[in-house]
């Protein structure tokens, strides 16, 4: 059993994530989110609910406190929530951390497809995702940063992965394919270890997102 806390976990992936890891592993799950009663339908053996921020360092830490893995889905200014997830991390001494984020981290997506989502982002919004994977990489801790294609909320669980250093392939991605990978880290710690993954769909690739 591991113990497992998940930042954000009204998100829609995240709650795919809790769901999965309830009914197929026997982790415990901590959910951390800023409005608990968000949530009603806690399995009282395995699960505790924390209300906080992540922007709150003292509770940030309560939650993070003896646990094994740290997923992260979060919304926002990702730079200081980052930072204080590895500042309570290192803190704690706790290791692992699998991070959500989206595409063109690196300005590893090609083509038009690349220059129009800077655009239609926003620079400085993508300059803020850029600093907080940075904060990441550039810490003691072990790591996994999931770079997403755009989301839809198709049921299907269809993906190829790109590395680091890699060009971006695809334009669209399942959040149960995003869930599908993330489950398959917790159960697996040790797979893409200290590794920054592009996810899409395969055949997806286009100038825009290919809904």
């Amino acid at each position: 059993m591991k113990n497992v806390v998940i930042l954000g976990a009204n998100g829609q992936i995240a709650k795919l994530v809790r769901q999965r890891l309830l009914s197929e592993t026997d982790d415990h799950l901590t959910l951390y989110l800023r409005n608990a009663h968000r949530l009603d339908d806690l399995n009282e053996a395995r699960e505790t609910i924390i209300e906080g921020d992540v922007n709150d360092y003292e509770q940030l830490k309560l939650a993070i406190k003896n646990q094994d893995i740290i997923y992260a889905n979060l919304g926002g200014q990702f730079e200081p929530m980052v930072k204080n997830i590895v500042k309570a991390m290192a803190q704690l001494n706790v290791k692992r951390l699998i991070y959500v984020t989206g595409l063109g981290l690196y300005h590893e997506v090609p083509g038009e497809f690349g220059r129009w989502l800077e655009e239609s982002i926003g620079h400085e919004v993508m300059e803020d995702t850029r600093r907080a994977a940075k904060a990441i990489e550039n810490s003691t801790i072990d790591y996994t940063i999931v770079r997403a294609a755009y989301m839809n909320n198709d049921d299907e669980i269809d993906y190829e992965l790109t590395r680091k250093g890699e060009p971006f392939k695809g334009t669209i991605i399942s959040r149960k394919s995003i869930a599908d990978l993330i489950v398959k880290v917790i159960k697996e710690p040790q797979l893409h270890s200290n590794s920054s993954l592009g996810i899409a769909k395969p055949g997806t690739d286009g100038d825009r997102p290919m809904y």
